[in-house]
């Protein structure tokens, strides 16, 4: 968006009125733009909270708004009567500490003028972790900061059995698709949620939610999960990190699950053929080896590349229509068939990273109807894709296994807290600082 920004007229001591100071203003500011709501996609202005009138003297004349599609703020501004002089000051003191070109509709604003329409502060707010304030320093300049925000960190549990699919699973706990979505990417190496869930299997996660106000904000940290497969293993991972060791996902034991291969390149898939020596084929009517997995999907969804690797085919194939081949090193090797095109500006020759998008379901070629043909051979040879296993890229040692271990038997006494279905485990406020960075999901 266009750069924008808010203006504070200038301002003397002597127009301000006797009984309030200025700090007592900013005070007070501060005590109400605390309780703003979070989420930007709630925000509207007559959704805006508004402050007591006894908070400020009687002549003081409060603004508030929120950016439209295809505002800048200067437009918004002068769409809630605030004139030219102060909007350019506004713009100025934010000018190199709000990057104009992240701003979005739904941000919001507010700003306070005295009775001589001079500006005594203002507020921006984009998003619920990023608020700006415009002030007056002792020397009457105009000084921009952004500002702390207090927030609650709820600690949740929820377990519950499948009876049909995962995200069916997760629906009564009325949380958001993005939460299923992380917790069956953790496990992403060692299950393929489309195609090897069951009735019966059994879930739980540990996971942290932020809300500001009581509003909710966002996801925080997964911490634990586990999936429990009918008459099979029990899958566990404990996230951890370290000054020495990435933020990651391990077992009990400390082996790493991200391992070098995901189990399939199509988020959401069904197979119609499986890897077989002697299979009739749909179109040609003989009997002959499938050395690949058929995995269906709508024409379009994107492929992703199943692990770190270089491109070394991409073009048309024959039967095999259009195809992208990629090589891993250590004998392996990897071939998408049947897209219905390739990534734009993919070329023989690119290093591509497990999970990068680098095609499109489709029916080019020999095909019945859109479909991916997922072939891994190893050494020349080729492997069913789903039966591979395959090391867990880090092992975990020593003191970092010893530190581990303690916080994965922390983090289990806290789930026994909980019930069977859903539970708050624990609640802590936190303050975020203007230089911290809070990763949501």
């Amino acid at each position: 968006m266009a750069g924008a920004a808010l203006f504070f007229a200038n301002i003397t001591p002597a127009s301000l009125p006797e009984p309030m100071a200025l700090s007592t203003l900013e005070q007070a500011t501060d005590r109400y733009l605390e309780r703003l709501g979070p989420s930007r996609q709630e925000l509207t202005a007559a959704g805006l909270e508004q402050r007591p009138t006894s908070s400020w003297p009687e002549d003081y004349k409060i603004v508030e708004g929120v950016l439209q599609a295809g505002d800048t703020l200067s437009i918004a501004l002068r769409r809630v009567g605030i004139e030219e002089a102060v909007r350019t000051q506004i713009i100025r003191a934010l000018a190199g500490l709000l990057d104009f070109r992240t701003l979005r509709p739904n941000d919001r604003f507010k700003v306070v003028l005295d009775g001589n329409g001079e500006l005594v502060e203002s507020r921006y707010e984009t998003g619920p972790l990023d608020v700006y304030r415009v002030n007056r320093a002792a020397d009457n300049s105009l000084q921009a900061e952004k500002v702390n925000v207090s927030l609650e960190r709820r600690t949740m549990k929820i377990s519950g059995e499948v009876t049909s699919s995962l995200f069916a699973a997760f629906q009564p706990h009325g949380e958001n698709p993005r939460l299923v979505y992380t917790f069956a990417d953790i496990f992403a190496s060692h299950i393929d949620f489309n195609l090897e869930t069951r009735a019966g299997d059994r879930y739980s996660l540990v996971f942290e939610k932020y809300y500001k106000n009581g509003e909710f904000v966002g996801y925080g940290r997964l911490l634990s999960a586990s999936y429990q497969m009918v008459g099979g293993e029990t899958l566990e991972a404990f996230r951890y990190e370290s000054p020495d060791t990435p933020a990651s996902y391990f077992d009990r034991d400390g082996n790493e699950l991200g391992a070098s291969f995901l189990r399939s390149p199509v988020p959401t898939a069904r197979v119609t053929s499986g890897f077989t020596h002697q299979r009739l084929h749909p179109i040609l009517n003989v009997v002959r080896p499938h050395l690949a997995v058929d995995l269906a999907a709508p024409e379009g969804t994107p492929v992703m590349a199943t692990a770190d690797g270089r491109v070394v085919f991409r073009a048309m194939n024959g039967g095999n229509g259009n195809m992208i081949t990629i090589d891993h090193g250590n004998g392996y090797r990897s071939s998408y068939a049947h897209l219905s095109g390739f990534r734009r500006g993919l070329k023989v020759g690119d290093r591509v990273r497990q999970k990068d998008i680098i095609g499109y379901v489709g029916s080019t070629g020999l095909a019945t109807g859109p479909h991916v043909c997922y072939r891994i051979q190893h050494n020349g040879e080729y492997v069913n894709p789903l039966a591979l296993k395959f090391k867990p890229r880090s092992v975990l040692a020593g003191a970092e296994l010893a530190a581990f271990q303690t916080q994965v038997k922390e983090i289990t006494r806290l789930a026994k807290k909980g019930g069977e279905s859903q539970a708050l485990l624990k609640v802590k406020e936190i303050t975020l600082e203007p230089e911290e960075r809070l990763t949501l999901l």
